[in-house]
């Protein structure tokens, strides 16, 4: 009888652990800080004075966020230009800030689509990830370019709509549609930062995601100050 209980036991703990496991596996789709590379094109001042789909302010603060993230949980990323220096000026005092032209080496083109140039390919490809997140501007120029061009090689790419913009909410929502109509996923800011820190028990970059909350995320970020200040935690 005794043998009999323990091995029932062994049985029960054995489908416990297995119903556990099988509860905490998260989705293939979900990103993680080491199953992805970032891609961030275009976000220059020219680039951003014809933008009409969101807000200057919101598109900057969303660029922030998630570069800010990608610096907070090592993303292997990527930087371009387009004409920098003689057409679409500066990146975003706010990307600047994070990635520093001197040291982040953006790399400048004359190509729409980053995808056809050699530099730009061999660094967002050379980072050795199969799922890309891309976002910048225009979003019906140079990023579908290359959205469509990684999904045609076989890439799972993201595009972060709200970190995107165009001269027109019919231009870019048309190429959104055109892009998740070739199967790209797409994704928001706030979405992609939570999605990498997914756990608040996550204690190694919990302050550091709070924070850049804080900075840019809006309304989401004056909740945080509010919560940490009222509760001190």
């Amino acid at each position: 009888m005794k043998k009999t209980i323990q091995t029932i036991a062994a049985i029960m703990l054995t489908i416990l652990i297995t119903y556990t496991a099988y509860a905490q596996k998260p989705s293939a789709e979900l990103l993680t800080p080491t199953n992805h590379a970032l891609m961030l094109v275009d976000h220059e001042s020219q680039m951003a004075f014809a933008v009409k789909n969101v807000g200057i302010d919101e598109l900057r603060n969303n660029t922030a966020l998630v570069a800010g993230g990608s610096v907070i949980f090592k993303i292997p990323t990527v930087v371009t230009t387009v004409a920098e220096k003689s057409f679409s000026g500066p990146v975003f005092p706010e990307l600047a800030e994070i990635y520093p032209p001197a040291t982040s080496g953006y790399i400048d083109r004359t190509t729409m689509n980053a995808w056809e140039d050699a530099n730009a390919y061999k660094a967002i490809t050379g980072k050795g990830k199969k799922k890309l997140v891309i976002a910048g501007l225009w979003t019906s120029v140079c990023i579908v370019g290359p959205v469509l061009s990684a999904l045609a090689d076989g890439y799972d790419v993201y595009v972060i709509t709200d970190a995107s913009g165009d001269v027109s909410k019919e231009a870019h929502e048309m190429a959104i549609q055109r892009m998740l109509k070739a199967g790209a996923k797409p994704m928001t800011a706030t979405q992609y930062v939570l999605e990498l820190q997914r756990d608040w028990a996550r204690s190694e970059t919990y302050a550091a995601v709070t924070g850049l909350f804080k900075k840019y995320g809006g309304a989401y970020g004056i909740g945080i100050a509010y919560a940490h200040d009222m509760f001190k935690h």
